[in-house]
């Protein structure tokens, strides 16, 4: 038998049709693969933004306990350890003007940062201080 005999015509057809299914077959298993990492790489990124808004409204909180025991607390910046993250917060007295306290605390969990903006009113006389805005940025 010669190479352009029936037999072998039918033998590259058939090899050729093999190698377009599986093309076809491979291409697919690539896409849901890669929409596969995608879902769950989105999914990652969002419970470690949650994380990092829970850090920083944490380290927010204890700024104002900290106000709550001294009203004239202020800090160019404290670390506060929540976990395994932490916030880094700053408490500005008589900012944006006087008579107010203005809080910015800042998280970072896998490359997922929150900021969370506090302003607060100081009542001179009796010490107490009321939230004024609470920003999440």
């Amino acid at each position: 038998m010669s190479i352009g005999h029936p037999v072998f015509r039918r033998g590259q057809a058939f090899l050729a049709l093999i190698f377009f299914i599986g093309g076809i077959v491979l291409l697919i298993g690539i896409t849901i693969a890669f929409l596969a990492n995608s879902f769950i790489d989105s999914g990652y990124g969002y419970k470690a933004a949650l994380q990092a808004e829970a850090v920083a409204t944490s380290g927010a909180n204890d700024a104002m306990l900290q106000l709550q025991r001294n009203s004239g607390f202020s800090s160019g910046g404290y670390n506060m350890t929540v976990g395994s993250s932490t916030a880094t917060v700053t408490v500005t007295q008589n900012s944006p003007s006087s008579g107010f306290i203005t809080i910015l605390s800042t998280a970072t969990v896998s490359n997922r940062t929150r900021n969370v903006n506090v302003v607060l009113s100081l009542n001179a006389t009796t010490s107490q201080t009321s939230v004024v805005s609470w920003q999440f940025k």
